[in-house]
């Protein structure tokens, strides 16, 4: 078995990316594309660092949002597809509801979560709605997938419904419970900063101002650090994955 390096890791889309930077900084540079559509990634980087004020408190808002609103979509989402998985007829009518909310777009509903949540807390309701289904789907999917032969075993040994559940029924989900909470935290920054585009907070707000100003480096700027937000959160959980299933799980095992 090879012990994989940290710049093992990191090489590969580490490589990728320096190409794209280098092609777009000389596409720009070369007046092929032009500056005030797309611009340099040299003049995203001068944004970052010029325009640091009126970017980093913003972008403290959005974390504090992302990262509630993804906390509580795990809590309340797993507990449930708890409740889901314990009663076919409890899924049956329940469940569809779930799959309705998600085809409403987030944007349309947007003002009225003003209305309903205040302006603090939009961001943080419009990061719930979007990021919860992902962890109620993969969760019920997780638990309704456990091996009938265990279930009858534990119930052979008298195991009563609890003790099934939580010995069996969700260790034996996690790794589609972590699946969720993957999409779940993407999801949760994307509807922190639609949220924050309706209330002028937070960097949805700050790219909404740098719009006004028509500062496209701002904006690229601030989409960039909410990506980074998505991707640290994301990093965060495959962190956890791994802990919790490399020891007995194949998909986290490493050869």
């Amino acid at each position: 078995m090879t012990r994989r390096t940290p710049w093992g890791a990191l090489l590969p889309p580490l490589v990728p990316a320096i190409l794209v930077i280098g092609v777009l900084e000389a596409l720009v540079r070369g007046d092929v594309v032009p500056a005030f559509l797309v611009p340099a990634p040299s003049q995203i980087a001068r944004a970052l660092v010029d325009e640091g004020p009126s970017l980093y408190p913003p972008l403290a808002q959005t974390v504090k949002a992302s990262l509630l609103g993804f906390l509580i979509a795990a809590v309340v989402g797993v507990t449930a597809a708890i409740a889901l998985a314990s009663s076919r007829r409890v899924q049956q009518a329940i469940y569809p509801y779930a799959v309705f909310s998600q085809t409403i777009p987030i944007v349309s509903i947007a003002p009225l979560l003003v209305i309903w949540f205040g302006w603090d807390r939009t961001a943080l309701a419009s990061a719930v709605i979007v990021s919860i289904f992902p962890v109620v789907a993969n969760t019920l999917a997780g638990l309704r997938s456990t091996d009938p032969a265990l279930v009858d075993l534990f119930r052979l040994y008298g195991a009563s419904s609890g003790a099934t559940l939580f010995r069996l029924r969700l260790p034996a989900a996690l790794p589609q419970i972590f699946t969720g909470l993957r999409v779940a935290g993407g999801l949760a920054v994307i509807g922190a900063v639609v949220g924050e585009f309706i209330t002028g907070q937070g960097i949805g707000g700050a790219i909404g101002v740098a719009q006004q100003r028509q500062r496209v480096d701002i904006i690229f700027a601030g989409v960039l650090l909410a990506s980074l937000l998505g991707l640290a959160l994301f990093g965060f959980i495959n962190l956890a994955a791994w802990r919790s299933l490399r020891s007995w799980h194949v998909s986290e095992s490493r050869h």
